[in-house]
C-alpha cells in the first residue's frame, strides 16, 4: 500500500528535537496549538525513532472516534493498513496484531490493562494527547505511570495539549516543556447580540442559513450537546440542505463506523456537518471554513440518585469555545458564531472542570485495588475530593469487590474484567451466577447505555407517562429490545416500541461483548416471567443503596433506606410493588422523582451481605392503656421490614420504660411526694451526720423507682406500692438497721410518748407540741446518737409557736414567766403553773389548779 501524500504540518520541524529529548529524559510536556499536527505525526515519530523497538508505544486519545481515526490516518501516511505496525483499541473493537507496535486507544483501557498488570510489561512509551480535557483515566494513568517509573525508569511518558497548565504538568514529571505552534488562520468570532429562547434547532437553522451564503466557501461545523439534539437540528435543516443543494452529515460517538468515516472526509457537494464535541480536538476537518456553536456539551457527572455516571448538558469552558472557532481556520480564514453572547462567552470559566472531580470514582477504585492502592491516599496529579473517594470505598465494600480492609476480594477481580460500571459488572455477575446470564448481560447493557426509548419530540429519553404496569422498568426495555431484535430491528417494530435504532445497536454490542466475557449465551432460552424474580433480585444486589418503600400503597410517595424520600414520576411503570430499587431518579422543582424502577420482595434483603440489616426493639407507653408496649422491628437502612408489638413483654428495657414514664408523669401522681420528700429530708441529715448512707439525691428516687417496677409493666401494676418504702429497701443492710435510731422518725417527751420529727432541707430537724407537754423536763430529745439536739416548736393553745428553741431549761428561766403572764389571761382554762420545770404535763383545757 503505498503511502498518502503527506502535508507539511508545523510539528514536523520540531520532531528531531522532540525524539533527542526523550532520548536524554524519561519524560516531556508538548504544548501544541491546534493544527500543528501532533495527534498524528509524534506517535510516528516516535515510532520510526526506535522507541518501540522494546515494545510498544501507546498514544491515549479521550474518544474512540479520535482513536480510531488517528490510527487510521498515521497507517495511511506510512501505506500500511490497520492492524500491522499501526492500530487501534476502543470499548468493543480492537485492530491490533502481535505485529503491532503503535496502538492509538482510550484512556479506560489504559486503566484496565494497568489493573490486569501493573508494570505495564511490553510497553515503551506512552502519550497522553488531548490531556486538557482531564478525563479520569488520564489522571489515573498519569499518576500510575509515574509511579511505575520508579521500577521502570526507561518508560517514557509525554503529555500534550493546546490548553494546558505545562508548568503544573511539568513539575509532577520532572519533565521539559515544548512549544510548537500551529497552523491556524484568522477566525472571526461573532456572538448573539441577546439571549435567544427558542429551541436549539431552530437557532441552529437560522444561524446556518445567515452563514452558508454565496460570500462563504467550504462547510459549515456545527458543535451540538448529544445525539438527540443533532437529530432535531438534522430534522430543522432538512429543507435548507433541499433547497440549497446541500448535504447533512452527522457525527458522535454512536453512530455507525461508515457514518463517522463519510463525515469527516471531504464530500463533493458543500455540507453541513452537526456534531458533538468529539470534533472538538483530534480531528482533522480540512473542509470547514464556518463553525455554529451552541456553546454546550454533555458532561460526564455522577449521578447521586441513580448511582451511575450520567450525561447532563452544561455549558463548556472558554478554552473549548477556543478549540471549537478553530476549527474554522485550519485551511484558510474563517468565521464562527456563538448561539449566545459575547457576555455568556466571558463569564465562563477558563478550563473545563477536571472529570476527576464530578464523577463517581468506583470504577477507579476498583483498578487502583487491583495494583495494590488505595483510592482514598492513592497520590493524583490532582486528588479527588475525600468524601467522592470514601463513597467510592464505601460502595464496593457494599457490593462484595472489597473487603473491609479495602482488598480486592473474587468477585471484584470479577468485576474489573467487565468493561462496566461496578454496580452493572456486579448485576450481570450475579444474573450469571443464578442462571440467568443472557438477560442479566442485556439487562445491564440496557442501564449502561442511554435510554433505548424515544420521546414524541423524538429524542431519548423516558415516555411521558407510562401505560403499562410492570416489575421492572429496565427489565421492561429489555423486554423491548428483544422484540426488536427478533424483527432485525424493522423500522415499523422500533416505531411501534418507540425504540431508537442507535441505541438499541448500542445496547446490543455492549450486551455481546459482556456475554462473552461471562461465557454466558447472548441470547436467552427461557420466557422474561420465568427468569424475572432472579433478575429483579440482581439487579438489587447491585443497586443496595437504592432500596426504598412506598409511604402508602396505593400511593406515589417512596422514603429510602439510609435517608430521603421521592415521588414515582409518571413514566415509572413499577406502580404495584411496594419495595423497590431505585434505577434513575431526577431532581426537579418539585422534588426527586423515580424515572426508573425495580420491583423487590423485602425477604431478599435478608439476603444480602450486608450489615444495613438491624434488629431493634423500641418501647413507649401506651397512652390509652398506660402499659408498656415492646415493638420489635426489623429495619434495612432504617426502613421497617417487619414489626411486631408484645404488651406483655419482660426484661430490664420494659423495667427501664415503665420507670421513664412515671417520671415523666411525676411521682406525686403515683405517691405522696411529701412523705417521699421527708424521707429524702430524713436520710440527707443521716448522711450529713455520719450515718453510712447514700445521699439522698434524684438518683436513689430513680433506684428505688427502679426496683419497684421490676417486673411490672403498667401504671396499673404499681398501685398499693411504697415508694418509700422501696427507698429504704435500697439502703445498705446496717445503715437500714440503724437508721430508726439515728434519725428517727418519732421522739418521746414528757408529755407525748411520740411526736414526729420533722426533717427539712435547710436548718435543723424539729419538734412542735404544746408547751404544756414539755412541763417537768429540763432538756428536749436528741438525735443522731445524742450529738444534735432536736429544734423544740413551744406551742401555744391556739397551735402557733411562742418559742423556738433548743435551751429549754434556758426558756424556763428567762421567758416563760412573761410568756405565762401572757397566756393565762388570754387561755384561763389551762394550767400554767408558776414553776414548770417540777410541773406535770397536763391535757389540753385542764383547769387550773
Amino acid at each position: 500500500m503505498a503511502g498518502a501524500t503527506q502535508v507539511a504540518l508545523p510539528i514536523d520541524e520540531f520532531l528531531p528535537g522532540i525524539v533527542e529529548r526523550l532520548r536524554r529524559a524519561p519524560n516531556l510536556v508538548l504544548v501544541a496549538e491546534p493544527g500543528a499536527g501532533k495527534t498524528t505525526r509524534l506517535p510516528r515519530a516516535l515510532l520510526e525513532a526506535g522507541f518501540a523497538r522494546d515494545g510498544q508505544v501507546l498514544v491515549l486519545e479521550p474518544r474512540r472516534l479520535a482513536a480510531r481515526l488517528s490510527a487510521e490516518r498515521v497507517a495511511e501516511e506510512l501505506g500500511e493498513a490497520v492492524g500491522g505496525r499501526v492500530g487501534y483499541a476502543v470499548r468493543f473493537e480492537r485492530k491490533v496484531s502481535a505485529q503491532t507496535r503503535l496502538v492509538f486507544l482510550t484512556e479506560g483501557l489504559l486503566s484496565r490493562r494497568l489493573a490486569e498488570d501493573p508494570t505495564l510489561r511490553g510497553v515503551a512509551a506512552v502519550v497522553f494527547d488531548e490531556f486538557h480535557e482531564r478525563n479520569v483515566h488520564s489522571d489515573l494513568g498519569l499518576a500510575m505511570l509515574r509511579r511505575l517509573q520508579a521500577k521502570r525508569p526507561e518508560l517514557r511518558l509525554v503529555v500534550m495539549s493546546a490548553t494546558i497548565d505545562a508548568a503544573r504538568v511539568a513539575a509532577f514529571l520532572d519533565a521539559e516543556v515544548v512549544d510548537v505552534p500551529g497552523r491556524t488562520f484568522p477566525v472571526t468570532v461573532t456572538h448573539e447580540t441577546a439571549p435567544d429562547d427558542r429551541p436549539l434547532e431552530r437557532r441552529v437553522a437560522s444561524a446556518v442559513r445567515a452563514l452558508a451564503g454565496p460570500q462563504t466557501e467550504g462547510d459549515l461545523l456545527v458543535f451540538l450537546p448529544g445525539a438527540g439534539e443533532i437529530r432535531r437540528a438534522e430534522a430543522a435543516l432538512e429543507g435548507f440542505a433541499a433547497e440549497r443543494g446541500f448535504g447533512l452529515a452527522l457525527l458522535h460517538g454512536e453512530l455507525p463506523k461508515e457514518e463517522q468515516d463519510r463525515a469527516v472526509r471531504p464530500d463533493s457537494r458543500r455540507r453541513v456537518i452537526l456534531s458533538t464535541n468529539v470534533a472538538e480536538t483530534s480531528l482533522t476537518l480540512p473542509s470547514v471554513t464556518c463553525v455554529v456553536d451552541s456553546g454546550l456539551a454533555r458532561v460526564l457527572r455522577h449521578s447521586p440518585f441513580s448511582g451511575l455516571p450520567a450525561l447532563e448538558v452544561e455549558k463548556v469552558s472558554q478554552a473549548s469555545l477556543t478549540q471549537r472557532a478553530g476549527r474554522a481556520g485550519r485551511v484558510r480564514a474563517g468565521r464562527a458564531h456563538r448561539l449566545f453572547t459575547e457576555h455568556d462567552a466571558t463569564t465562563r470559566p477558563r478550563f473545563d472542570e477536571p472529570e476527576i472531580r464530578r464523577i463517581d470514582l468506583a470504577e477507579l477504585a476498583l483498578v487502583l485495588a487491583a495494583a495494590g492502592e488505595d483510592v482514598r491516599s492513592f497520590p493524583f496529579f490532582e486528588a479527588p475530593s475525600a468524601a467522592s473517594a470514601k463513597a467510592a470505598f464505601d460502595l464496593l465494600v457494599r457490593l462484595g469487590a472489597f473487603d473491609a480492609e479495602g482488598r480486592l476480594t473474587r468477585l471484584g477481580g470479577r468485576m474489573l474484567t467487565l468493561p462496566i460500571h461496578p454496580r452493572l459488572a456486579r448485576l450481570a455477575i450475579a444474573a450469571a451466577d443464578d442462571g440467568v446470564g443472557a438477560r442479566g448481560v442485556a439487562l445491564a447493557a440496557v442501564l449502561a447505555e442511554r435510554d433505548v426509548v424515544r420521546t414524541s419530540r423524538g429524542s431519548l429519553g423516558s415516555r411521558a407517562e407510562a401505560t403499562d404496569v410492570v416489575a421492572s422498568d429496565a427489565l421492561h426495555r429489555v423486554e423491548a429490545v428483544e422484540r426488536a431484535e427478533a424483527e432485525r430491528l424493522s423500522r415499523g417494530v422500533l416505531e411501534a416500541l418507540s425504540l431508537d435504532r442507535q441505541a438499541v445497536q448500542g445496547v446490543l454490542r455492549v450486551r455481546d461483548r459482556l456475554a462473552r466475557a461471562l461465557d454466558v449465551p447472548a441470547l436467552p432460552s427461557a420466557p422474561a416471567y420465568e427468569e424475572e424474580d432472579a433478575l429483579l433480585l440482581a439487579t438489587l444486589r447491585a443497586f443496595p443503596d437504592r432500596v426504598g418503600k412506598k409511604r402508602t400503597a396505593r400511593g406515589d410517595d417512596v422514603v429510602f433506606a439510609g435517608g430521603g424520600s421521592a415521588k414515582l414520576a409518571p413514566q415509572c411503570a413499577v406502580r404495584d410493588a411496594e419495595w423497590l430499587v431505585a434505577l434513575d431518579a431526577q431532581k426537579g422543582p418539585g422534588g426527586v422523582s423515580v424515572r426508573l424502577a425495580s420491583r423487590i420482595e423485602p425477604e431478599w434483603l435478608l439476603d444480602l451481605p450486608d450489615d444495613r440489616l438491624v434488629e431493634q426493639r423500641t418501647l413507649r407507653l401506651d397512652p390509652s392503656t398506660q402499659q408498656v408496649e415492646v415493638r420489635t422491628a426489623l429495619r434495612y437502612d432504617g426502613l421497617v421490614l417487619e414489626e411486631r408489638v408484645v404488651r406483655d413483654g419482660h426484661g430490664d428495657d420494659v423495667r427501664d420504660c415503665l420507670v421513664r414514664a412515671v417520671l415523666d408523669h411525676g411521682l406525686e401522681k403515683f405517691w405522696d411526694r411529701d412523705d417521699v420528700e421527708r424521707l429524702r429530708h430524713r436520710l440527707a441529715f443521716a448522711h450529713a451526720h455520719g450515718l453510712p448512707v447514700p445521699a439522698p439525691d434524684d438518683e436513689l428516687v430513680e433506684r428505688a423507682l427502679t426496683a419497684l417496677c421490676e417486673g411490672r409493666r403498667s401504671f396499673a401494676d404499681l398501685r398499693g406500692t411504697s415508694l418509700v418504702a422501696s427507698m429504704l429497701d435500697t439502703l445498705p443492710r446496717d445503715a437500714r438497721s440503724r437508721l430508726d435510731a439515728f434519725a428517727p422518725n418519732h421522739v418521746a417527751i414528757a408529755g407525748r410518748p411520740t411526736v414526729p420529727v420533722q426533717y427539712v432541707a435547710a436548718g435543723a430537724p424539729h419538734i412542735e407540741s404544746r408547751l404544756q407537754d414539755f412541763f417537768g423536763t429540763l432538756d428536749g430529745p436528741r438525735i443522731a446518737e445524742g450529738r444534735v439536739p432536736v429544734v423544740l416548736h413551744l406551742l401555744a393553745p391556739n397551735h402557733r409557736a411562742v418559742q423556738v428553741t433548743t435551751d429549754l431549761a434556758g426558756f424556763w428561766d428567762r421567758h416563760y414567766p412573761a410568756v405565762r403572764k401572757e397566756l393565762m389571761r388570754q387561755y384561763p382554762r389551762h394550767a400554767w403553773p408558776e414553776d414548770p420545770r417540777t410541773a406535770t404535763p397536763s391535757r389540753p383545757g385542764r383547769p387550773r389548779g
